[in-house]
C-alpha cells in the first residue's frame, strides 16, 4: 500500500542525495538528467544533512549525475556524515570513470559502500548505451580492487535493458565479488526520459524490456550471491530522493517539495508520495554498514582477473 512519506513512517531512514545532475556520460535511459548545472555550496549541504540526521536518517547515498565530478565536495560530505553525524551507512553511486585510489585512500575509512554502475562487459554495448569509453570494464576491475584495499564494500549496479538483456555476466560478476548486485529493470521516469518526441533529454523507450525479459536475465544469474532484482513495480516510487536544490522529489508527477532548509524535513516529507511496501520489498533495509575493522570491502584477498 502506498503512503505519504511522513504519515506512517516518521523518519527518512535512507536518503538518496542527487547533489548534481552533471555527468560525463550520456546513458540513453538516464532517469536523472542534466537539466540544470546547479549545485549547493558545502555549508548549505552540511546544514541539510544535519537536518536529515536529526530527523532520523541512518543511511545517506550520494548520487548524481556523476558525484565524482566534485571530488573535494563529495569527500567533505562523506567525512562529515560519518565523523560528525555518525550515520550508520555512507555510500556513493558512480559510473566509476572518475574514481581514484587516492580518494578511497583519503576517505575510505568513512565510506561504507561504493556502488559502481556497469551495464555490460562488452565495450561495444557500453558505447551503444552511452556509457562507453573503451576502458569501462578495466576501470571497473581497478575500482573493485581499490575498494578491497581500502576497506570499502563494493557494490555493482546494472540496468537491464534492450541492449544487454541477453548477456551472460556470470563470469565477470563472480570475479568481481560484489557484496550486493542490484539489477534494475530500465525505468521510464516522467519528465526525465519518457518523451520520444524530444521534450526530455533522454528517450528510454527504445531501451525498455518486458517483465518476462527482465525475469529471464535475473534467472540466468540466479546463482550469483548478492543478486537483488528490482523490477519496475518496486523501483518507481520506493526511493526517497533529495535533489540538487535540497528538495524531495515526487515520482507521481507532482511538484517537488519545498527545500528542506526553508520548511524543514517533516513538512517537506508531507508532500512526497513514498511506497512503503515497495521500499521494504525491494530490500531497502539491509546490512548497509561495513563491519568494524573491515579492511577487505570487496571480500577475500585474491586478485581480480578478467
Amino acid at each position: 500500500m502506498g503512503t505519504t512519506y511522513g504519515m506512517l513512517l516518521k523518519v527518512p531512514v535512507s536518503v538518496n542525495y542527487h547533489f548534481t545532475r552533471r555527468c560525463n556520460k550520456a546513458c540513453g535511459f538516464c532517469f536523472h538528467t542534466a537539466t540544470t548545472s546547479h549545485i549547493e555550496d558545502l555549508p548549505r549541504q552540511k546544514q541539510a544533512l544535519q537536518l536529515l540526521a536529526r530527523a532520523g536518517m541512518r543511511k545517506i547515498n550520494f548520487a548524481g549525475g556523476e558525484p565524482f565530478l566534485y571530488p573535494k565536495q563529495l569527500g567533505a560530505m562523506v567525512d562529515y556524515c560519518k565523523r560528525e553525524l555518525r550515520l550508520e551507512s555512507v555510500s556513493i553511486v558512480t559510473n566509476g570513470s572518475k574514481v581514484t585510489e587516492s580518494f578511497l585512500r583519503q576517505h575510505g575509512a568513512n565510506l561504507d559502500i561504493l556502488a559502481v554502475s556497469c551495464d555490460s562487459f562488452n565495450e561495444a554495448t557500453n558505447t551503444a548505451i552511452g556509457r562507453g569509453s573503451g576502458d569501462q570494464v578495466a576501470q571497473l576491475y581497478r575500482v573493485a580492487a581499490w575498494c578491497r584495499a581500502h576497506g570499502v564494500r563494493f557494490k555493482l549496479n546494472t540496468v537491464v535493458n534492450r541492449l544487454n538483456a541477453g548477456e551472460d555476466m556470470n563470469a565477470h560478476v563472480a570475479a568481481l565479488r560484489p557484496f550486493r548486485w542490484k539489477c534494475f529493470q530500465v525505468l521510464l521516469v516522467r519528465g526525465e526520459n519518457d518523451d520520444p518526441a524530444g521534450a526530455t533529454l533522454r528517450n528510454a523507450h527504445k531501451f525498455t524490456i518486458s517483465d518476462a525479459e527482465f525475469e529471464g536475465f535475473c534467472e540466468r544469474h540466479r546463482g550469483q550471491e548478492g543478486l537483488v532484482p528490482e523490477p519496475n513495480r518496486l523501483m518507481a516510487k520506493s526511493y526517497l530522493i533529495l535533489d540538487e536544490y535540497l528538495r524531495f522529489l515526487d515520482r507521481t508527477g507532482r511538484q517537488p517539495s519545498e527545500p528542506i532548509l526553508e520548511v524543514g524535513v517533516e513538512r517537506a516529507l508531507e508532500s512526497v508520495y513514498w511506497d512503503e511496501d515497495a521500499f521494504v520489498e525491494r530490500g531497502g533495509l539491509y546490512d548497509w554498514a561495513k563491519p568494524a575493522g573491515e579492511t577487505e570491502g570487496c571480500g577475500g584477498g585474491k586478485e581480480l582477473y578478467w
